[in-house]
């Protein structure tokens, strides 16, 4: 079961990943995240940033060390993570590597309305998908190839896992592809008389489910 934290923002595990590395000020942290790609890792909202850092500081999560003026720009603070962000972090990844959790994607919430669309459409919706995952997939393995040639692999493991995922998704797709373009998909018929018979505003599952 997931713990409650102290500051429980994602953007707070990312902060403190960067600053176990070195001190920095506010604006290296979020240049050194985004150079590091953390916001394609975890939802990130830069709107939010610097009340987390300041979040953070209050729950002793990060300490400042210093002030530092570059030219005529204000000064800025210097933050280090501190023994208990360490343990904090520790622990943090602990949770999220062993303990799944709620991952509610687009794709599922537009899958629980499935039946809104003629199943034509959905064939085609879902082929168009389909080459789009083939596509980053083949992208992404190529990329994730020529890095591994200078960054190991432990630094690239989320991209991997990333990969695989999508790669499991496209299978699952063309496995339901089969049954939909073969007819053998349960309930197939309903769902198809239920759009032919000028029901497509409502949810089919009023005149049988046709989706599960």
């Amino acid at each position: 079961m997931a713990q409650q934290r102290k500051v429980g923002n994602l953007l707070a595990l990312a902060v403190l990943s960067v600053l176990a590395q070195r001190p920095m000020h506010p604006y290296e942290i979020a240049t050194t995240l985004r150079a590091w790609g953390k916001d394609q890792d975890m939802e990130i909202k830069w709107g939010s940033f610097y009340t987390v850092v300041r979040n953070m500081d209050r729950h002793g999560l990060i300490a400042a060390v210093q002030s530092v003026r570059d030219g005529r720009r204000p000064e800025r603070t210097v933050y280090r993570i501190t023994d208990a962000g360490r343990a904090e972090l520790v622990d943090w990844a602990r949770e999220l590597v062993s303990t799944p959790g709620p991952e509610q994607s687009r794709f599922r919430a537009g899958l629980s309305v499935l039946a809104a669309l003629h199943p034509d459409e959905a064939v085609t919706l879902l082929r168009q998908r389909l080459a789009l995952l083939e596509e980053g997939v083949r992208a992404g393995r190529a990329a994730l190839t020529e890095h591994l040639r200078t960054v190991p692999r432990l630094f690239l493991v989320e991209s991997d896992y990333d990969l695989t995922v999508k790669e499991a998704e496209a299978a699952w797709i063309r496995a339901l592809l089969a049954e939909l373009t073969s007819g053998s998909y349960p309930g197939l018929d309903q769902w198809r008389a239920f759009h032919e018979s000028g029901g497509g505003g409502t949810d089919a599952r009023e005149g049988g489910d046709a989706t599960q």
